[in-house]
């Protein structure tokens, strides 16, 4: 395994990082202790999972994913071995079952909280913000919603405050960003300074190569404020292991069983360039998927790439990636789509 640490401390974690949104709905809790134990035995310590977890998110399945990880620690006493990261949903008609008012000091810590007592620990390493209060181009959504988010504002300062009082009180040790702008980012990282209150330290925000809009924007604030992207959906739900390419419906995939999950992914221009990239992928003897994953655990302002597996046969593979090393001569292969196609998925 190979390791970094989140920007601006000394917490080192794995440049993989293991995504549990499955567990509780497509997963057992057996199947997830089961990821668990093999992730740990190849090296990856960080784990990221969210209150509103598993997905799709309902009442019933709320919290469940927190609950499978918790149990994991009391039963193997292995806590102390793992960087957690979790998140507070952000909200919405979508999260309306947890809670309403978005982002408040109040609401902040009701879910830290509540996600502390189903983790069964007595702190959270990295505590993210899922998504922000206004509205924002992410999640399959390519240009700004001009209309909706123009006479929303975002409470940063309050929001910064309250994130602050849980780290000196213990209960978190950093925290990040998630589907976050460049203009968000930079009014936390600003706020924080301005107020001399600890800064986020990480965004999570999707990136795969068929979906590269980081680069447009918050790849330099990364670099230049030194705040590590931490990729989510790096196999763009399935798509880029090419399991779906000529319409095919594999049981029990994720975009079988959840379309909507996926449809951003399965236009013309994504098939498109999905093919070329496995055709790249086979000619360099790997399989698209480790392709994939490898190109975005080489650049430089990522800090760890969460993959997210629903059999144990994609976790190894996925894992195993961090081994690969794509030549100059590919990543150009690579490039050359790119150009040719450039981001087909919103």
């Amino acid at each position: 395994m190979k390791y970094t640490k989140l920007p601006n401390t000394d917490i080192k974690v794995s440049k993989i990082c293991l995504g549990t949104m499955t567990w509780g709905n497509q997963n057992t809790q057996e199947e997830g202790f089961e990821q668990m134990d093999y992730a740990l035995e190849q090296g990856v310590n960080f784990f990221d999972t969210a209150e509103l977890y598993a997905v799709p998110a309902t009442p019933e399945t709320y919290g469940s994913t927190e609950k499978i990880i918790g149990n994991w620690f009391k039963k193997s006493g292995n806590r102390d071995k793992i960087v957690l990261a979790s998140k507070i949903a952000g909200g919405g008609d979508y999260t309306k079952h947890i809670r309403e008012g978005g982002l408040s000091k109040k609401n902040i810590l009701e879910a830290v909280e509540g996600s502390l007592q189903r983790l069964q620990t007595d702190y959270i390493d990295l505590y993210q913000l899922h998504w922000p209060n206004r509205g924002v181009n992410v999640f399959g959504l390519r240009d700004f919603p001009t209309d909706a988010a123009k006479n929303e504002a975002e409470n940063y300062l309050e929001i910064i405050q309250k994130l602050n009082d849980l780290i000196s009180e213990g209960k978190i040790r950093q925290y990040g960003l998630s589907n976050e702008t460049p203009w968000g980012t930079m009014q936390y990282l600003q706020a924080a300074k301005l107020n001399d209150l600890a800064r986020p330290v990480t965004v999570q925000n999707s990136y795969s190569m068929i979906h590269r809009g980081y680069e447009v924007g918050m790849s330099e604030v990364s670099l230049r404020e030194d705040i590590g992207l931490l990729a989510y959906s790096p196999l763009a739900q399935g798509i880029l292991s090419g399991k779906y390419l000529k319409g095919n419906k594999p049981e029990g995939a994720r975009g079988t069983l959840f379309p909507r999950f996926v449809a951003r992914y399965m236009g013309d221009s994504c098939s498109k360039a999905v093919e070329k990239y496995e055709t790249i992928a086979k000619k360099n003897g790997i399989t698209l998927s480790e392709m994939s994953l490898a190109f975005i655990n080489q650049l430089p302002f990522v800090t760890s790439n969460i993959i997210g597996a629903t059999k144990m046969s994609q976790l190894k593979e996925n894992i195993g990636s961090i081994h690969i090393n794509l030549s100059e001569e590919t990543l150009k292969e690579i490039e050359a789509v790119h150009t040719e196609i450039p981001n087909p998925a919103p």
